[in-house]
């Protein structure tokens, strides 16, 4: 019975050793054959595409990212290799925090970004420094002339960032005088109206009186002129 039941259990992991080769063999002819190219099956070896991407947390409206290392067949919030960076999109300017080494090693070894990550990995002068690498590793420049030309860059950015924020300052306040002037205009118009309007009423309120005062007048001089016209018809 003992032996019976070694002979199932190798039974068992035989079948589950083939059935696992044979996954990977359709995976790889699915990720291959568009490329007509069968090299990974004719040598039986699939190397995991990695992707650095970005994966998505936050509360609603108020989304935030993770820069991760994921394999390429991991769903976008799911399991990845090692997190490299925070992307916060709601803040002005945007802020990112990026562990630069490790993205650089990362892109060396073969990692490839999305356009948004690459988008923020240029922004950030990752691509730059990988760039200047290949190049030291090839002898064309030395690694002096790569941290010198990476350090003038990274200087011209934050002269062109500073640029940039005393220009949007200025804009700002531009258009706080606008809207402040704008508002005055609406005001003094609003009380020219007003002093034009106080200005035609007055005299009608002086009129009534004086039409008042006529009447009054009236009565008293009919009055007067009655025994006048008395003496006259005697």
């Amino acid at each position: 019975m003992l032996e019976g039941r070694r002979a199932n259990q190798k039974d068992y992991k035989e079948t589950r050793q083939a059935r696992l080769t044979n996954t990977i063999f359709f995976r790889t002819f699915a990720a291959t054959f568009y490329r007509r190219d069968a090299s990974l099956i004719k040598n039986k070896q699939a190397k995991m595409a990695v992707k650095i991407r970005l994966a998505r947390r936050g509360r609603k409206k108020m989304a935030m990212y993770d820069i991760v290392v994921a394999e390429a067949r991991s769903p976008r919030d799911g399991r990845f290799i090692e997190k490299i960076g925070t992307y916060n999109p709601n803040t002005d300017p945007s802020t990112v925090v990026l562990k630069s080494e490790r993205a650089v090693h990362w892109l060396m070894v073969g990692a490839e970004p999305t356009d948004t990550a690459r988008s923020i990995l240029s922004h950030e002068g990752i691509m730059l420094r990988k760039h200047l690498q290949v190049g030291v590793n090839k002898g064309a420049i030395t690694q002096e002339q790569a941290d010198e030309k990476f350090d003038t860059w990274k200087q011209d950015k934050e002269g062109r960032i500073t640029g940039a924020a005393d220009v949007k300052q200025q804009q700002i306040q531009q258009d706080r005088e606008a809207r402040l002037e704008a508002e005055r205009k609406v005001n003094e118009a609003r009380a020219e109206a007003i002093a034009k309007k106080n200005k035609v009423e007055e005299p009608v309120a002086e009129a009534a009186p004086a039409e008042e005062g006529a009447a009054e007048e009236t009565p008293a001089a009919t009055e007067e002129s009655t025994p006048t016209d008395t003496a006259a018809a005697e």
